[in-house]
């Protein structure tokens, strides 16, 4: 089957969402770059999410889904089968102490909501750049706080399109993974469970954690985010500060001079360009101190055919 034929299929069951053939994936990416997907598929409901993902399984097509575009580089050859884009998936509810938040909602938006019903516990979230679908599946995490400590269960969807609840045990959430990614779920919602606090210690905790991200990453530059996990005992910027790589890259792509972990895309750089940049990082920290950094940000997609 054709991925027009794919297309033909769909849209038959998209009618609160939408398809496209051939879209650009660096309109969607935080580093700007990425090819073409061959069907862009954004819907507009969970049972639309259904229908693309029973679809898909029926007839052996891949998925790749689609969250904020962080934490990710897609090469520039594009990418073959679906891509599922759930930011039309984007509702946040408060009841009390709890609040429900679709996948596809921006994780940034989640901890605004937060901070105005006055509740504590995702300050820590206030900067981080993707949806709650991409933060469960990797528990993400920053300045102390994590997804783990303040997660109750989360909605998902296996690839047959069967939908089903998975308890925060279940999640088997560590650092940078999930049950989630192991088993390749589908987040379609998740359920926080937070805590009544003080206005002004959250407004004044979340103004602090803005500028410390402000002040120390390069927010100027499109960029996947930390690239690397955090090495045990270690941390991945100052190694690779260490190894004398800030400023140093290729083509388009370089480490930031301002954080060591960060690679940005300065000057219209291509994935290549940013692949092979975090490839000549390993490089030198493998060989400058016999640690091998592991990738946080996930590379999809195919090289650019000749």
């Amino acid at each position: 089957m054709s991925k027009h034929r794919w297309f033909e299929d769909l849209q038959k069951n998209i009618q609160n969402g939408w398809l496209l053939l051939d879209e650009p994936l660096n309109k969607y990416t935080k580093t700007r770059l990425g090819g073409k997907a061959d069907v862009f598929a954004a819907p507009g409901t969970i049972e639309e999410v259904q229908a693309i993902v029973s679809y898909a399984y029926q007839h052996k097509i891949p998925i790749l889904l689609l969250g904020n575009g962080s934490n990710m580089v897609v090469r520039d050859g594009g990418v073959r089968g679906i891509v599922m884009y759930m930011a039309n998936l984007n509702h946040i509810e408060i009841d009390g102490n709890r609040m429900i938040a679709e996948a596809g909602a921006n994780i940034i938006d989640a901890s605004k909501e937060a901070a105005i019903a006055c509740l504590t516990g995702l300050e820590f979230a206030c900067g981080i750049p993707g949806s709650i679908g991409g933060a469960m599946a990797m528990n993400a995490g920053a300045y102390g706080g994590e997804i783990k400590d303040i997660i109750h269960q989360a909605t998902v969807m296996d690839d047959t399109g069967k939908i089903f609840k998975l308890s925060k045990e279940e999640l088997e959430l560590g650092y940078r993974k999930s049950i989630i990614t192991t088993e390749g779920y589908y987040v379609l919602s998740a359920e926080f469970w937070l805590t009544k606090g003080e206005q002004c210690e959250i407004d004044a905790a979340v103004a602090d954690l803005t500028f410390q991200r402000e002040s120390k990453q390069p927010l100027e530059y499109p960029s996947a985010g930390s690239v690397f996990k955090r090495p045990p005992g270690y941390f991945a910027g100052k190694l690779i500060q260490d190894s004398g790589l800030q400023g140093k890259g290729f083509g388009g792509a370089e480490v930031s001079t301002k954080h060591a972990g960060f690679i940005v895309n300065k000057s219209d750089a291509t994935a290549a360009d940013y692949i092979q940049t975090i490839e000549m990082v390993r490089a030198e920290v493998k060989k400058n101190f016999g640690i091998d950094l592991e990738m946080e940000v996930k590379i999809v997609g195919e090289e650019l055919s000749e």
